[in-house]
């Protein structure tokens, strides 16, 4: 193994990064290193390249960038226990306390302590990285390298559809960005129907149809919910999924829903969103479940399960693959265009 790699970092608080070569990291107690062999970029690390006002305000520079991956393990760090060399991973990125009143109550996923790895750590958008042992979810040698990097995005997927009940439930996801898209793939695999999805861009809307959706929408063409109650005879969708953060989108979604049905929230809005509680809530009695992260450990399991078993569609969903990160530029400015689904780089030999 050499003793220098190739590693995307945040080398400055502007926007961008930098193609560098640093010396491969050594694990410590209760870590492990890994060889990565494939990793995608998520909207987090979007804004970090973009430096936005949420990056300006948490992201330390000088620091490898990447959350999403999957590896091998290629060194084990000291009172490391039930992971050994070879073993082929992925990494869950909320690194918890275990202390805090959630922890305790078994809610890891919101951990009062949390930190975020690849974001208050160095990441994976390197040749070899460090990660937490108590992070570390063993993959099974059948799923590939580009879809077990997607498990971290997945699971918010599967959190975010799996809220409630979905068989045979109708359902209107706004946003079809790459979490709205994998949200597609899971709520066809677990039985919904129809699947109607909102989403002003053509280029999304299209990879919604190669996803499954049964109906797409353009909502800066067409009203929305019009379209949802003539598909649904005038009753409205079961259940509404929020993954476009578009405070307008929410209000329609809220509208387009049937009395005492289900609504699971995962877009980011970008500030206060005022909504008619009383009418689109209250009075319609509808059950709301804000989606953060993932349920440690048990959403993984799903997720990993749900790739084994060959019923998710997500190849579409992966539009760009990378041979290694020469063109990494290249492929941020597609994401900041709107222009992809998942990107992936691939670091397999």
């Amino acid at each position: 193994m050499s003793e220098r790699m190739i590693a995307i970092m945040k080398t400055k608080p502007a926007y961008g990064a930098e193609l560098v070569e640093v010396d491969v990291p050594k694990p410590g107690p209760g870590e492990v290193l890994i060889k990565v062999l494939a990793t995608s970029i998520c909207g987090t690390d979007l804004h970090i390249y973009e430096w936005n006002e949420w990056a300006q305000s948490r992201i330390k520079p000088p620091q490898i960038m990447g959350h999403e991956v999957a590896g091998e393990v290629v060194e084990v760090g000291p009172g490391v226990e039930g992971i050994e060399v070879g073993d082929y991973v992925s990494v869950e990125t909320h690194i918890v306390c275990g202390k805090c009143y959630a922890c305790r109550r078994g809610q890891y996923h919101v951990c009062q302590n949390t930190k975020i790895f690849g974001v208050d750590t160095d990441g994976v958008f390197a040749e070899y990285a460090v990660v937490p042992a108590q992070n570390v979810w063993k993959n099974p040698k059948s799923i590939p390298p580009e879809y077990a990097t997607l498990q971290e995005p997945l699971g918010n997927a599967v959190d975010t559809v799996l809220a409630g009940p979905i068989s045979g439930k109708s359902v209107l996801i706004t946003g079809a960005g790459p979490l709205g898209l994998l949200g597609i793939a899971v709520a066809k695999a677990s039985g919904a129907y129809p699947v109607i999805v909102s989403e002003p861009s053509e280029f999304r809307r299209n990879l919604a149809k190669k996803v499954g959706a049964d109906y797409v929408i353009n909502p800066f063409e067409e009203d929305v919910v019009k379209e949802v109650m003539d598909i649904t005879d005038g009753n409205g969708v079961d259940v509404f999924l929020e993954f476009s953060g578009a405070p307008k989108a929410l209000e329609q979604g809220l509208q387009a829903v049937t009395p005492a049905g289900r609504v699971s929230l995962l877009g980011l809005f970008p500030g206060k969103v005022s909504i008619d509680f009383n009418n689109l809530i209250i009075f319609k009695a509808l059950t709301v479940y804000g989606i953060t992260g993932r349920h440690l450990w048990e959403t993984w399991y799903t997720v990993s399960r749900l790739l084994q078993s060959g019923k998710l569609n997500i190849d579409p969903i992966i539009t760009h693959k990378y041979k290694g990160f020469d063109k990494y530029e290249e492929a941020f400015e597609l994401m900041r265009a709107g222009k992809t689904g998942k990107v992936v780089f691939m670091l397999k030999d």
